[in-house]
């Protein structure tokens, strides 16, 4: 991933420094358990352990020989260790090695990334307490509906993204898995106990038939959770996006003192950081569909998969590390301006409240179709004319003579939209909010 869309934690990750060292503790352990076994010489084994180190440079180079990774690997390694080096990957194959690593590497992704989940929940969490009663119109296809609260949206985005977090911790676990069986997974060469001891110090479960690769329906899932994470980005990103327009205003990013909206024109405020998030959100959702390609492959194995998770595998894991970030960051600066959210929500007379006088009328004995049609008609002349709605629904003698001018008013009391806002923060956040 290019350096502008990336963190240090996650991208040192993927380098290819901490990946060989990952490559070489689980040739380490594997070493361990096989002198357990008495297959490996406890001496060699000790050798590996206190010389055992890798040049990256020069796998590179032997690489560009033998055009095989896991070779050059193990011919730098034995370059460092010396003789004793031909005990290590005793009946494993790379894919031992390099479905193991991958497998790690994810793991160890899911943790920072559900660190990032959990600084954006708290971040929601705050300005949904903040903007709990704090009124707003709700829109539906775009157009004003009913109110809604403020506090209302970044809660709906607080529990989709705690939902997301338990997606993730279940993906984390389906990925946790360690696969040591040798060519086609049968073990004719090590023995499991090798594989146990190794999934043990490399903190993963045993994978149960690995048919020398990992199934990829596992990294399917895995994968297919980070674009629901994505999408998720995307929804909030939009939504802010949508606020922040001129004519509606209820919303925007923090501009900061010396930021610049515009080269050409200097009054913009652009929302950039949430159109940034909207692009990069596709980023990781185009690791899916290869993804969920991969998890056919021929017979026992091939290499089809390879080469597009060496890929996407450090794509979208770093673009979501970065983009949660800026999305948290993003909440917690968002200017709300409360004063703009009640201009707009009165901005068409009170037609918002239509739904309580059609309630009204029914319980009053008007047929629902006559009362809908009551309702619409004076709804649509204010929205015609802009005159206002409770004048008209006043000068309606059918309104009038079934709910008189004292029951239109109270139909226009705002607080009715909100008396089970506390129902609902108690659903999300539980009782104590």
């Amino acid at each position: 991933m290019i350096p502008r869309y990336a963190r240090p934690e996650m991208t040192t990750l993927w380098e290819a420094e901490s990946r060989f060292s990952i490559w070489l503790d689980i040739e380490t352990h594997a070493m361990d358990a096989m002198v357990e076994l008495g297959i490996v010489p406890a001496d060699a084994a000790k050798a590996v352990r206190e010389r055992g180190g890798f040049d990256v440079a020069r796998i590179d180079e032997i690489e560009r020989e033998v055009k095989h990774d896991v070779i050059a690997f193990l011919t730098s390694l034995a370059e460092h260790v010396g003789p004793e080096a031909r005990f290590v990957h005793q009946g494993m194959t790379s894919s031992d090695v390099l479905d193991t690593c991958f497998n790690v590497q994810l793991t160890r992704a899911a943790d920072i990334l559900l660190a990032d989940i959990d600084a954006l929940l708290r971040a929601l969490k705050n300005r949904a307490m903040e903007h709990k009663m704090t009124p707003c119109i709700g829109r539906s296809h775009a157009i004003h509906a009913e109110p809604t609260t403020f506090g209302l949206k970044m809660a709906q985005a607080y529990a989709e993204f705690d939902r997301n977090r338990a997606r993730l911790v279940a993906a984390r676990t389906e990925i946790a898995t360690c696969a040591i069986s040798g060519a086609v997974g049968t073990f004719a060469n090590i023995d499991p106990a090798v594989e146990a001891h190794v999934a043990e110090k490399m903190d993963l479960a045993i994978e149960p038939v690995s048919t020398q690769v990992i199934p990829r329906d596992r990294h399917a899932m895995f994968f297919a959770t980070l674009g629901v994470i994505a999408s998720s980005i995307e929804r909030l990103a939009v939504e802010v996006r949508h606020l922040q327009r001129t004519e509606v205003l209820e919303a925007e990013e923090h501009f900061s003192e010396g930021q610049k909206g515009s080269s050409a024109m200097p009054h913009k405020r652009n929302p950039v950081l949430t159109e940034n998030l909207t692009g990069l959100a596709r980023v990781v959702r185009a690791a899916v569909t290869p993804a969920l390609e991969n998890v056919a492959l021929w017979h026992e194995r091939d290499i089809s998969h390879s080469s597009v998770e060496r890929v996407f595998g450090p794509d979208a894991t770093i673009t979501l590390d970065f983009a949660l970030q800026r999305l948290a960051g993003v909440v917690e600066a968002l200017v709300v301006y409360p004063e703009s959210m009640q201009a707009n929500l009165d901005q068409l007379g009170g037609l918002v409240h239509s739904q309580q006088l059609l309630l009204a009328l029914t319980q009053r004995g008007v047929i629902r179709e006559d009362a809908y049609s009551m309702v619409q008609r004076n709804a649509m002349e204010s929205w015609k004319t802009g005159a206002s709605y409770r004048d008209l629904l006043k000068a309606d003698a059918d309104v009038m003579d079934s709910l008189g001018a004292d029951g239109i008013d109270a139909l226009f009391d705002l607080d009715q939209h909100f008396r089970h806002v506390d129902t609902i923060f108690d659903r999300v956040f539980g009782a104590v909010s």
